[in-house]
Protein backbone atom coordinates (compact mmCIF):
# COMPACT_ATOMS: atom_id res chain seq x y z
CA UNK A 1 0.00 0.00 0.00
CA UNK A 2 1.03 3.77 -0.66
CA UNK A 3 0.34 6.87 0.89
CA UNK A 4 -0.13 9.83 -1.10
CA UNK A 5 -0.16 13.54 0.00
CA UNK A 6 -1.22 15.98 -2.82
CA UNK A 7 -0.27 19.40 -1.94
CA UNK A 8 -1.79 21.92 -4.93
CA UNK A 9 -3.84 24.88 -5.29
CA UNK A 10 -7.41 25.14 -3.56
CA UNK A 11 -9.15 25.57 -6.76
CA UNK A 12 -8.19 21.98 -7.86
CA UNK A 13 -9.70 20.38 -4.90
CA UNK A 14 -12.96 19.64 -6.79
CA UNK A 15 -11.21 18.59 -9.86
CA UNK A 16 -8.86 15.66 -7.37
CA UNK A 17 -12.11 14.66 -5.56
CA UNK A 18 -13.85 13.86 -8.55
CA UNK A 19 -10.82 11.81 -10.09
CA UNK A 20 -10.75 9.23 -6.69
CA UNK A 21 -14.28 9.23 -7.08
CA UNK A 22 -14.15 8.13 -10.76
CA UNK A 23 -11.05 5.86 -10.09
CA UNK A 24 -13.03 3.87 -7.43
CA UNK A 25 -11.11 5.76 -4.76
CA UNK A 26 -13.35 6.53 -1.23
CA UNK A 27 -11.20 7.58 1.29
CA UNK A 28 -9.41 10.71 1.62
CA UNK A 29 -8.77 13.52 4.28
CA UNK A 30 -8.25 17.01 2.68
CA UNK A 31 -6.59 19.85 4.90
CA UNK A 32 -6.50 23.64 4.12
CA UNK A 33 -2.95 24.64 4.90
CA UNK A 34 -0.38 27.04 4.43
CA UNK A 35 2.66 27.12 2.37
CA UNK A 36 5.94 28.02 0.02
CA UNK A 37 7.97 26.87 -2.54
CA UNK A 38 9.58 28.53 -5.42
CA UNK A 39 6.47 30.28 -5.92
CA UNK A 40 8.17 32.81 -2.67
CA UNK A 41 4.62 34.28 -2.08
CA UNK A 42 2.99 37.46 -3.71
CA UNK A 43 2.94 41.27 -2.98
CA UNK A 44 -0.02 43.08 -2.37
CA UNK A 45 -1.62 46.32 -1.41
CA UNK A 46 -3.84 47.21 1.43
CA UNK A 47 -4.95 50.35 1.98
CA UNK A 48 -1.86 52.11 -0.01
CA UNK A 49 0.84 49.70 1.48
CA UNK A 50 2.60 46.63 -0.24
CA UNK A 51 3.18 43.93 1.45
CA UNK A 52 4.62 40.36 0.88
CA UNK A 53 2.52 37.12 1.77
CA UNK A 54 4.93 34.17 1.92
CA UNK A 55 3.02 31.39 2.89
CA UNK A 56 -0.08 31.05 0.33
CA UNK A 57 -3.13 28.95 0.52
CA UNK A 58 -2.82 25.58 -0.42
CA UNK A 59 -5.07 21.94 0.09
CA UNK A 60 -3.55 18.76 1.06
CA UNK A 61 -5.37 15.73 -0.04
CA UNK A 62 -4.43 12.40 1.70
CA UNK A 63 -5.43 8.93 0.73
CA UNK A 64 -3.83 5.37 1.03
CA UNK A 65 -4.34 3.30 -1.83
CA UNK A 66 -3.20 0.07 -3.12
CA UNK A 67 0.25 -0.84 -5.00
CA UNK A 68 -1.22 -1.93 -8.25
CA UNK A 69 -3.04 1.02 -8.94
CA UNK A 70 -0.36 3.91 -7.89
CA UNK A 71 1.27 4.54 -10.91
CA UNK A 72 -2.01 4.88 -13.18
CA UNK A 73 -3.28 7.35 -10.39
CA UNK A 74 -0.23 9.49 -10.41
CA UNK A 75 -0.34 10.03 -14.20
CA UNK A 76 -4.18 10.92 -13.43
CA UNK A 77 -3.78 13.24 -10.76
CA UNK A 78 -0.65 15.20 -12.38
CA UNK A 79 -2.76 15.62 -15.29
CA UNK A 80 -5.95 17.10 -13.53
CA UNK A 81 -3.95 19.33 -11.11
CA UNK A 82 -0.91 20.58 -13.60
CA UNK A 83 -1.38 24.15 -15.30
CA UNK A 84 1.94 24.93 -16.33
CA UNK A 85 2.70 27.55 -13.58
CA UNK A 86 4.90 27.75 -10.50
CA UNK A 87 2.81 26.40 -7.30
CA UNK A 88 1.28 23.93 -8.96
CA UNK A 89 2.19 21.74 -5.88
CA UNK A 90 3.72 18.23 -5.01
CA UNK A 91 2.85 14.60 -4.63
CA UNK A 92 4.85 12.93 -1.94
CA UNK A 93 4.55 9.06 -2.12
CA UNK A 94 5.04 6.84 1.16
CA UNK A 95 4.96 3.46 2.21
CA UNK A 96 2.54 1.94 4.23
CA UNK A 97 3.41 -0.84 6.31
CA UNK A 98 -0.48 -2.06 7.81
CA UNK A 99 -3.89 -0.40 8.06
CA UNK A 100 -6.76 -1.65 9.91
CA UNK A 101 -10.10 -0.98 9.83
CA UNK A 102 -11.61 -0.59 13.43
CA UNK A 103 -15.17 -1.53 12.85
CA UNK A 104 -14.28 -4.80 11.38
CA UNK A 105 -10.47 -5.01 12.15
CA UNK A 106 -9.77 -5.86 8.80
CA UNK A 107 -6.39 -5.54 7.40
CA UNK A 108 -4.00 -4.25 4.65
CA UNK A 109 -5.49 -3.67 1.83
CA UNK A 110 -9.32 -5.00 3.10
CA UNK A 111 -9.02 -1.90 5.52
CA UNK A 112 -8.69 0.43 2.44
Amino acid sequence: MKKLEIITRPEKLEDVKELMNKSGICGMTVSMVSGCGLQKGRKEIYRGTEYTLNLLPKVKIETVVADRVVDGLLESLIRTVKTGEIGDGKIFVYNVEDAVKIRTGERGDLAI
